[in-house]
């Protein structure tokens, strides 16, 4: 009788368990940080932190996760981003639990960590977010204020599209809470997308170019940076094009707090 006890007690535990599914690294690391980790069934490709995030399960690419696989799982929470909106509509039909965050700028991703902990009832959230005020405090500069433009990748030929941060995701916040102003002043809710026309009519105070050597081995990192000091900006002749690469940077989780640190640093050299 008591074996069967047990049993029964092990069943519901089983049933009651949180089988939670991540649909990007982001969702995935602020996950762990809540100290929800154990609970995920699967996650997106490039959910590389922390290092058991490697273990678990792949269900396809953080843009185009694949339903049958996200179905197999039986999840009882599958989470997502704004970008995630079609898939998560799919998985309602199925009677699927879903969330979607808001991980674009600095605030709402201190939002997103708040929710997301309430909803999974973690006591971590004020520490995280606490963290990153804390980033921000210590941001300011004491230099004058001058123009910066954040480039997504490092490329030897920059006489196609150069991809940079505007106005309106957290790089945007990052250069306000330092204390300078983003060179690419257009208003627009789309990928801010440059021509080498575009870079010189811009002409930025400073470039800060973000390099990842796992994604983009290949690249001659002197000649790359040798190209963009040709370009006649104020950046090269001032001599301030720098390149950063850092695992987290593009990462919108809470780790925000360390690309504040890293990045007002690069801007406040």
């Amino acid at each position: 009788m008591k074996i069967i006890f047990i049993i029964f007690i092990f069943i519901l535990k089983l049933q009651g368990a949180e089988r939670i599914l991540s649909l990007s690294p982001a969702i995935t690391e602020i996950l762990f940080a809540l100290e929800k980790g154990d609970a995920i069934v699967g996650t997106s490709s490039y959910s590389l932190y922390p290092q058991k995030a490697q273990d678990i399960p792949i269900i396809g690419g953080y843009e185009n996760p694949h339903l049958e696989k996200i179905l197999a799982f039986s999840p009882t929470l599958v989470i997502g981003q704004v970008y995630n909106s079609a898939i998560l509509d799919k998985l309602k039909h199925f009677k699927v639990k879903t969330l979607m965050l808001d991980l674009k700028s600095i605030k709402s991703i201190q939002n997103s960590i708040t929710l997301l902990a309430s909803h999974l009832k973690s006591r971590e959230a004020k520490k995280l977010t606490d963290a990153i005020d804390n980033s921000i405090k210590e941001a300011k500069s004491t230099q004058k204020s001058h123009s910066i433009m954040i480039v997504y990748g490092l490329r030897e030929d920059l006489r196609s599209s150069t991809y940079i941060a505007g106005n309106n995701i957290f790089f945007n916040d990052i250069i306000k809470e330092c204390g300078h102003t983003n060179a690419y002043t257009q208003d627009s809710n789309t990928q801010a997308v440059l021509s080498y026309e575009n870079i010189i009519a811009i002409n930025p105070q400073q470039i800060i170019i973000l390099h990842s050597l796992a994604t983009e081995s290949n690249v001659n990192v002197k000649k790359a940076l040798k190209n963009w000091y040709k370009i006649p900006t104020r950046a090269s002749k001032n001599a301030k094009i720098s390149i950063v690469d850092e695992d987290y940077l593009h990462i919108p989780s809470h780790r925000i707090a360390l690309s504040i640190k890293r990045l007002c640093g690069e801007m406040n050299d």
